[in-house]
């Protein structure tokens, strides 16, 4: 059950008015503490501790009060029943929203023929996280890899194979469909491509004229470049969801980027001159978004550049219509770079004043920067971006060397779940928002706010749920301190996963999934369940506390996309 939503709603109820819950940093205070009389003083006309001594008795008459108190100049401290805590805490954790919604997602956003590297780590574990938060809570998803699939990086990549070997028939302008063509490439050779094209159009301007003219004919259809992008496609999307897996990310509903989106162009471009909102500025096509009251620069939106290609704009554009007419979503949440915040005001304005979808009915989530220990953004030894699978590995051996200095021995899917809890949790326990810092060596610690410290509870609770037997059946019983608190604890599931997606803040699960294993651990530390002179009906009551803090904290688990070993 949803406790802070019950609390509340019964208090308000009971008062008639709506008050506001707080918990208080000391427990020994009580459960829940409100301000309540200090609010409703004024237009009493009465002194805030006059009218909560008025209060209490209201308060006391709840089923579920076992004590409420007055403190400093009005507060109200609440004490809950330990039978209701009890009963309570029995209960299935299954959160569900009363408003359930279609929403497309759009993360991960990965580059064909590219690696994917350490930009893409956030909107993969962030946006994950949120689907599995918002599909918890009862909404239909759609998760979209919109890839990167269509532009002038599909051109260079197309034109360095030609220049690596001008003899393939993909780019003669009479080149069959039907043809075979002996041609194969490595994964890790194509990952080269594009940088070295890169680099080599900077410095060739004849090369990057070309890239352009093949991606004007790419995107016409062009027979063979299009040929040859089906054999690189194909080969990109294999490292993707290679690395998708390593990263245990909920598959995507759909891997699709530019190129689907373009096959809507058509249509869209109808509905915006139908309008009139396409003009032209230097050889190109834009669409003024500019509004009177705008005291920031805003650029027009771009839909065909001045060579008459395809833009990432109206890519862009056309892929919220695809989805409009698709999934029908009551929202669109995009998951990206903080940077890009410019390009989705842009599009969502656009979207708006062409009557394709609603402003308000749009977000951008942005995320923050990675950085090293010196504060700059992450890189690999040789001083490169990082890799997501340069990442994963460095944690990996991070994890190998700690786990050899224990003297422990773990097989390799063991370390490689307590290197994907440091990677995620790492990240998922940030603001979203904000830039952090990323060091192997101190995320891989078994200690402290860690990925492994989580999963090291929750091992440690599998371990005494497995090893006790012939339990008699568990009654209430009074409970001490230790066994309320994470009792309270458990009970803040609900609320936490309600939180976490109304204010589109991953970092309450990751925060809370620690919060819960200090309970879980002073719990573990303080009750002794299974040593020989705890009496049977003790035991059966604490294996009872113990195997729905075990749940509950595997659901958090879960939610974070993280797999528990079965030992560490």
């Amino acid at each position: 059950m949803n406790l802070y939503k019950y609390v509340s709603n019964a208090i308000n109820e009971k008062l008639g008015t709506t008050v506001n819950l707080e918990v208080p940093r000391n427990r020994e205070f009580g459960d829940f503490s409100t301000n309540a009389a200090m609010v409703m003083a004024k237009s009493a006309g009465k002194n805030p501790r006059e009218l909560a001594a008025e209060i209490l008795p209201k308060l006391t008459e709840l089923d579920f009060v076992a004590d409420a108190s007055i403190a400093g100049p009005g507060f109200i401290n609440i004490k809950l029943r330990d039978e209701f805590i009890w009963d309570s805490a029995a209960q299935p954790q299954s959160p569900r929203t009363d408003t359930p919604m279609t929403i497309d997602l759009d993360y991960g956003a990965y580059n064909v023929a590219k690696s994917l590297h350490i930009g893409h780590l956030r909107t993969s574990i962030v946006g994950d996280t949120f689907n599995r938060i918002a599909r918890m809570l009862g909404h239909k998803t759609y998760s979209w890899n919109h890839i990167g699939d269509w532009g002038k990086p599909m051109a260079l990549v197309i034109a360095w194979i030609e220049r690596l070997h001008p003899e393939l028939p993909y780019f003669r302008d009479d080149f069959d469909p039907n043809t075979s063509v002996d041609f194969e490439i490595n994964p890790s050779e194509l990952n080269t491509y594009y940088p070295a094209a890169s680099a080599y159009a900077k410095e060739n301007p004849e090369f990057q004229s070309h890239a352009q003219d093949i991606k004007a004919k790419f995107q016409d259809g062009h027979a063979g470049y299009f040929a040859l992008y089906e054999k690189f496609l194909k080969i990109s999307l294999d490292m993707m969801n290679d690395t998708v897996k390593r990263l245990n990310i909920l598959p995507f509903d759909y891997d699709l980027g530019e190129r689907n989106a373009a096959k809507y162009l058509d249509d869209v471009e109808k509905i915006l001159r139908t309008k009139d909102l396409i003009t032209e500025s230097d050889g190109a096509q834009v669409i003024v978004v500019k509004r009177d009251d705008d005291n920031k620069p805003m650029p027009p939106y771009m839909w065909t550049d001045s060579r008459g290609a395809d833009t990432y704009d109206s890519t862009d554009l056309a892929a919220v219509y695809c989805r409009k007419i698709t999934d029908a979503p009551d929202r669109i949440i995009y998951f990206t770079d903080l940077r890009q915040g410019l390009h989705f005001e842009q599009l969502f304005r656009v979207s708006q004043i062409s009557g394709i979808f609603d402003y308000n009915k749009f977000e951008h989530i942005g995320y923050g920067t990675i950085n090293g220990r010196d504060g700059k953004p992450f890189k690999t030894r040789d001083g490169n971006a990082a890799g997501l699978d340069d990442i994963i590995d460095a944690v990996n051996e991070a994890v190998n060397a700690r786990v050899a200095e224990s003297g422990k021995t773990l097989d390799n899917d063991t370390i490689a779940a307590i290197a994907l809890s440091a990677v995620k949790f790492n990240d998922l326990m940030h603001d979203v928002r904000s830039d952090y810092i990323f060091d192997p060596a101190s995320v891989t610690s078994f200690e402290g706010r860690t990925g492994p410290y989580i999963l090291y509870t929750a091992v440690r609770l599998n371990s005494v749920l497995k090893r006790a037997t012939d339990v008699p059946s568990a009654t209430c019983m009074p409970i001490n301190s230790d066994e309320r608190n994470l009792l309270i604890g458990i009970l803040d599931f609900e609320r936490t996963v309600h939180s976490a997606f109304d204010n589109r803040a991953t970092d309450m699960i990751a925060n809370y999934a620690y919060d819960l294993c200090q309970l879980i651990n002073t719990f573990y530390h303080n009750c002794p369940i299974l040593r020989d002179d705890v009496p049977a009906d003790v035991r059966a009551g604490r294996l009872h506390i113990a195997t729905i803090a075990r749940d509950t904290l595997a659901k958090t688990i879960d939610l974070m996309g993280l797999k528990i070993p079965n030992e560490m």
